[in-house]
């Protein structure tokens, strides 16, 4: 049985990622190791804190032409500002280049309310995916940001909330996903989402 290589590029809640999938009984390496990137079965993108900074990160690690080149032969997962990254471009801060696995961009929410967007959230799915396989419409996960991805295409937009407009809370591209929310923050459902995606390349 294969593992999942979590990100290690110094912008991530890596413990709460590996607990999460060690209770599956699903085997994680955290790593910044492009080698590791290559012998595993898929691979977790995590993030916490500002796009430009954590995109300067991956790069000057040569972590963005690892990611991808695995995207393309493996799943990828991106969480929070992981999957932010996953993005062609984010204007957090100034304007920043992401990886451009998924065709979009990530903007400030465009609300009323409060913000950043704290707390949990119900989904709705506009299109179907194996990421979210067991998980009912209406299910509740736990969300912190405040950007949002604007798809390009919506047959990527996998999931959507409500925050006082529209939010893109997963998307999906081959084998690129992105989690807006945290799954190892989202109880039974999140849990469900991760058990998912560990199951897709094994």
């Amino acid at each position: 049985m294969g593992y999942t290589a979590v990100v290690d590029y110094g912008v991530g809640n890596l413990k709460s990622i590996t607990n999460a999938m060690g209770y599956l009984g699903l085997e994680t390496r955290i790593t910044s190791d492009e080698r590791e990137l290559e012998r595993a079965n898929s691979i977790i993108l995590p993030g916490v804190g500002a796009f430009p900074d954590a995109a300067e990160r991956l790069h000057g690690l040569g972590l963005d032409r690892a990611l991808l080149n695995q995207a393309k032969r493996k799943p990828v997962l991106g969480i929070c500002l992981g999957m932010q990254l996953l993005f062609d471009a984010g204007e957090e801060i100034r304007n920043c280049k992401g990886l451009g696995l998924v065709g979009g961009r990530i903007e400030r929410i465009r609300t009323e309310n409060k913000l950043p967007h704290i707390g949990w959230n119900s989904l709705t799915f506009p299109n179907p995916s194996p990421l979210f396989a067991g998980v009912e419409e209406g299910s509740c996960v736990y969300f912190v940001h405040s950007y949002c991805a604007i798809a390009d295409d919506p047959a990527d937009v996998l999931a959507l909330t409500e925050y006082g407009a529209p939010v893109t809370a997963a998307v999906g591209r081959g084998n690129v996903y992105g989690c807006q929310f945290h799954p190892e923050k989202s109880g039974e459902t999140g849990l469900q989402i991760l058990r998912n995606f560990g199951g897709l390349n094994r």
